[in-house]
C-alpha cells in the first residue's frame, strides 16, 4: 500500500473503499485482479446493463457525494435552520443521516474490494495499515489543530488534543467490516438463499454480538459520580453561580441514557480522559442548556453544571455500535455480488431495507430513543434502513435507469470526496480564504460573498442557504475538474 498521494488515473486503479474513490470511472463489480483492486473500465466503455461480467456501479460514488454534499449542507446551514442541524439529544435530523450513510456506503464498497483475497494475511496488512493512516487523518483535521472557519489561528495543546471523530469513526468501521470480509466468509457458493446465509452467517453473529455487548454496556454498566474543568476558553458564558472551574455531576445510576449520566460517555472519559473529549457537544442546544434551544445560545437561568461538560459524538462505545452500520452496508454489497439481475438486487434489498426502519420505530417504542451521540440500538436500524432505501433508489435512477447527468456533480464529488470532505467540511479552504482581507477579518472573499447574498435576498438565514449552495456547486465544479485531469487523491 503506498502512502497517501494524488494519483493520476488512466485505465484502471486502486479502488479505495473509504471517503475517497481514486477511480476515473465507475467501479467494477467483477474479478478481483489484486488484493484491493477492482476493474475499472476505460473512459470510452459504456456497459448497459450491470449484469455483465464487469460491471459498472456508478450509484455508489454518486451516494458518497450526495453524502458529503449532505454533510456541508447541514454544517454550514444549520446555523441558520436550526432544524436542519443535528439533534440536540434524542431525536433524529436530516443532519443526523449524514454518519450512517458514510458508514453504509463504506460496508457496501468493502464487498467489492474484498469479492475475492488471494492472500488473507496481506489483505489484513493493507486493511490495517490504511486504517491507522485514516484514524491519524482524522485526528489532524478534527483534533483541534484547525481552528476551523472564523478563526485565523491554528495548533492545540497535546494534553487536549481531541482523538476521536468522523473519520476515526469510519476507521473503526471499515476495519471491522474488512477483517469480517477477509476472514469470516464461508468458502462456498451463494447459488441459494440458504447458502447465501451459510456463506456469511458468522459476520451476521458478529454483529449481533456487538448490539448484546453494547445494549448489556449502555444500560447495565454503573455510573458514579464524576467532576471536570470548565474550558472558559469555550464556554465564555459560565453562570456565576457555579462559583468554581471544577464542576461535580452527581449520577450513582444504572441505564441513563440522559446527557450527564450514559454508559457512552463514561467510557469515554475512562478511556480518552475528559480533556480529549469534544468540548461543545450537541447537548448545549438543549433545552436546559440554551435559551436559544434548538440552537446554541447563552446558558439559562439554574442551567446544570453537565452543560458545560464535554461528550465525544463518536465515543468509543457508540463506534462500536455504528461499525454495525458498515456490517448492514456489506450485506448489501454481498447481494450485488452474489446477484447479477437488477431486479433481483432491489428486490432483496427491499426485504432487507423495511423491516430495518419497522425494527428501528418498534425499539422507539419499546423504549429505546433515538439518539445519535449514543448511537442507540433504534437509531442504527432507522437510520441503516433509511441508508439501504436511498442507495437502492439512485441504484435505480443511476445503474438501472441510467439518468446520470443530473448527478454528475455528485458522481464527481464522490470520486473525490476525501479531498472535498477535507477542505470543505473540515473548513481548511474557507479558513485559508479568510486569511486574505482587507483592514478588518470580517472583510473577506468568504463572509463578503455570504453578506452579499444575504444582502440580494433581503435574508441572512436565505441568504446563507444559498451561499452553501453555491458552496456545494462550487467543490462538485472541482471535483469535476479534478475527474477530467484524472486526478484522485487516495489514502
Amino acid at each position: 500500500m503506498s502512502s497517501s498521494s494524488i494519483t493520476e488515473v488512466r485505465d484502471s486503479d486502486e479502488r479505495t473503499p473509504l471517503l475517497g474513490s481514486s477511480s476515473p470511472e465507475a467501479p467494477i463489480v467483477g474479478s478481483v485482479n489484486s488484493v484491493q483492486e477492482i476493474v475499472v473500465l476505460p473512459a470510452e466503455a459504456t456497459p448497459t446493463h450491470l449484469s455483465n461480467s464487469k460491471e459498472r456501479l456508478v450509484s455508489l460514488d454518486v451516494f458518497r457525494g450526495l453524502t458529503v454534499a449532505l454533510m456541508i449542507l447541514v454544517d454550514d446551514a444549520g446555523k441558520a435552520f436550526p432544524s436542519i442541524n443535528h439533534s440536540p439529544w434524542f431525536g433524529v435530523t436530516l443532519a443526523d443521516f449524514v454518519m450512517p450513510f458514510f458508514l453504509f456506503v463504506v460496508g457496501v464498497s468493502v464487498s467489492l474490494v474484498f469479492k475475492k483475497v488471494p492472500s488473507k494475511l496481506a489483505a489484513t496488512k493493507k486493511v490495517l495499515l490504511r486504517t491507522v493512516k485514516l484514524f491519524i487523518l482524522g485526528v489532524i483535521l478534527q483534533g483541534g489543530y484547525f481552528h476551523g472557519r472564523g478563526d485565523l489561528s491554528y495548533g492545540v495543546d497535546i494534553e487536549k488534543i481531541r482523538w476521536m471523530g468522523v473519520l476515526q469513526r469510519i476507521s473503526i468501521g471499515y476495519l471491522f467490516s474488512s477483517i469480517l470480509e477477509i476472514w469470516l466468509v464461508n468458502n462456498i457458493s451463494a447459488d441459494s438463499p440458504m447458502k447465501f446465509v451459510r456463506r456469511y452467517w458468522l459476520q451476521a453473529l458478529v454483529a449481533v454480538s456487538l448490539s448484546v455487548l453494547y445494549m448489556g454496556l449502555l444500560y447495565g454498566l454503573y455510573v458514579p459520580d464524576w467532576e471536570f474543568k470548565v474550558d472558559t476558553a469555550s464556554n465564555s458564558s459560565v453562570v456565576p453561580q457555579y462559583g468554581s472551574t471544577t464542576q461535580t455531576v452527581h449520577c450513582n445510576v444504572r441505564g441513563s441514557l440522559d446527557p450527564p449520566c450514559n454508559a457512552v460517555g463514561f467510557i469515554d472519559r475512562l478511556i480518552l480522559g475528559e480533556s480529549h473529549l469534544y468540548q461543545r457537544p450537541v447537548y448545549k442546544r438543549t433545552k436546559e442548556c440554551s435559551i436559544n434551544s434548538p440552537d446554541y445560545g447563552p446558558l439559562p437561568e439554574n442551567a446544570p453544571g453537565w452543560c458545560l461538560a464535554p461528550f465525544d459524538p463518536e465515543g468509543i462505545l457508540s463506534s462500536l455500535m455504528a461499525a454495525i452500520t458498515c456490517l448492514v452496508g456489506l450485506h448489501y454489497g454481498h447481494i450485488l455480488v452474489q446477484f447479477k439481475v437488477h431486479k433481483q438486487r432491489i428486490i432483496f434489498w427491499s426485504i432487507f431495507s423495511f423491516p430495518l426502519l419497522i425494527v428501528g420505530l418498534v425499539l422507539v417504542v419499546v423504549g429505546v430513543p433515538l439518539s445519535k451521540p449514543l448511537y442507540t440500538l433504534s437509531y442504527m436500524f432507522t437510520t441503516a434502513g433509511a441508508s439501504a432505501i436511498a442507495f437502492t433508489i439512485i441504484y435505480y435512477i443511476v445503474d438501472v435507469v441510467c439518468l446520470r447527468k443530473p448527478m454528475i456533480i455528485f458522481q464527481w464529488m464522490g470520486m473525490n470526496a476525501l479531498i472535498v470532505y477535507a477542505l470543505a467540511a473540515c473548513d481548511i479552504f474557507p479558513a485559508a480564504l479568510q486569511g486574505l482581507y482587507w483592514r478588518s477579518t470580517e472583510n473577506n472573499l468568504v463572509d463578503g460573498s455570504e453578506r452579499l447574498l444575504q444582502g440580494m435576498l433581503h435574508s441572512e438565514n436565505w441568504g446563507t442557504l444559498a451561499f452553501v449552495l453555491l458552496e456545494i456547486l462550487f467543490w462538485g465544479i472541482v471535483a469535476g475538474f479534478l475527474h477530467m485531469k484524472k486526478l484522485y487523491i487516495k489514502l
